[in-house]
């Protein structure tokens, strides 16, 4: 898949530090992350995997909404604690991370996760964005703790992971006006899932651009589209995260 997501607009957190409240082991060092409890204090876990900009105000939200709807969930801060400007910048940092360390420390952000006694679930949903959408299909390609696997428009920057041992059942939200991840890619994508692990998977088209599910960037978001993307998400989640 293509790795230049549509620049227009910028991440709502522009000029502020990353969002942390939280540090644990991961990946032979410490990590920080986003926590978010719901409102009953128990719940399944979910991760939640930034945007290429960072752990923005933006993700900080999403991970605040799944704690409303009863999940406890973490958003891993894979860049250590930089958020990007401008889109040339989100870039360099997105190139300068290697696949195996992202998948590393989400793993290690998963240990977390569950480790944690207010995570009632023995696996993890993970919900990803651009990036992040991406690392939820390596994460679950290699980490079997995942159960349900949610890329919104998940951008590919390396090759694609081996799906051969893929447990997690997979719903991805993509717009159909992405230019980043044309249609007969993502076709492609479902093919090489359902040849190598059996598993179908749940690819939605919306009538939308990239990160349309972002408010912070209102040339791109798409109310109705990321309203249905939502609802539908959190169905999947609550069926599959055990």
């Amino acid at each position: 898949m293509s790795d230049t997501p549509s620049s227009a607009g910028s991440p709502r957190s522009t000029g502020k530090p990353a969002r942390q409240n939280v540090t644990f082991a991961s990946g032979g060092a410490d990590a920080h992350g986003y926590l978010a409890l719901p409102p009953g204090g128990q719940g399944p876990g979910i991760v939640v995997i930034q945007e290429w900009w960072g752990l923005t105000d933006h993700i900080a939200d999403v991970t605040d909404r799944l704690a409303a709807e009863g999940f406890v969930a973490l958003a891993p801060d894979l860049y250590g604690g930089n958020v990007a400007h401008d889109s040339d910048e989100a870039f360099k940092m997105m190139r300068d991370l290697p696949v195996d360390r992202g998948v590393s420390l989400l793993s290690g952000a998963v240990d977390y996760l569950l480790d944690r006694p207010e995570a009632t679930s023995a696996s993890v949903g993970a919900v990803g964005f651009c990036m992040g959408g991406g690392f939820v299909l390596y994460l679950a390609a290699q980490d079997q703790r995942v159960s349900a696997a949610v890329p919104f428009y998940g951008v590919i920057h390396e090759d694609v992971p081996d799906f051969s041992g893929l447990k997690a059942r997979i719903q991805g939200h993509y717009g159909d006006r992405d230019r980043s991840i044309p249609e007969p890619t993502l076709k492609g994508l479902r093919e090489t899932i359902k040849k190598q692990s059996g598993i179908d998977a749940d690819f939605r088209m919306y009538p939308a651009e990239h990160a349309f599910f972002n408010d912070g960037r209102p040339a791109v978001y798409d109310p109705k589209s990321a309203a249905e993307a939502w609802t539908a998400t959190l169905e999947f989640l609550r069926e599959t995260v055990r």
